[in-house]
């Protein structure tokens, strides 16, 4: 009864309907040495499990630590945040400086004659631009004669 039963459950694993019950079953029998003649060509793929169980393995895989990357990236992200606010500051210390030093030399003359000759010049330089603009509104006039006289109002 017992090699019927040994022949079902076999069959309904190469199915893949067994519970592993039947597989552990089906394990102890086949590591037991009274197997059946006919059964015994089975004997290797039941027989493996265990053999691959007491099986250790000599290769051991080595693992990185994340820990050791994130060290390095974290110290690489803080040089690069340094490093640009060093050249922030840096910048705008050098615009604060020139905007000084042109703020410092406008408008100021230690000689009298000197300070004179460019105010003459300054505002001959605005005249002349006055000028061209008083010309400009005398051609308005002038157009607005001509229209006038067209269109009577």
């Amino acid at each position: 009864m017992e090699l019927n039963k040994i022949e079902n459950i076999l069959e309904k694993y190469f199915q893949g309907e067994t519970t592993i019950a039947e597989e552990n079953e089906l394990k102890e029998y086949f590591s037991s040495p009274d197997v059946a003649q006919h059964l015994e060509q089975y004997k290797p793929v039941f027989g493996y499990f265990s053999q691959v169980k007491e099986q250790k393995s000599a290769y051991e895989i080595p693992l990185q630590s994340k820990k050791r990357k994130v060290a390095w990236l974290s110290i690489a992200a803080s040089a690069v945040l340094l490093l640009g606010i060093g050249t922030y500051f840096f910048v705008s210390e050098q615009n604060n400086r020139s905007e000084m030093a042109s703020q410092t030399e406008l408008g100021t003359y230690d000689d009298p004659e000197e300070a004179l000759k460019a105010t003459q010049k300054a505002l001959a330089l605005l005249s002349k631009n006055v000028n061209v603009g008083i010309e400009s509104v005398q051609y308005i006039n002038e157009y607005e004669q001509s229209k006038n006289k067209i269109f009577k109002q």
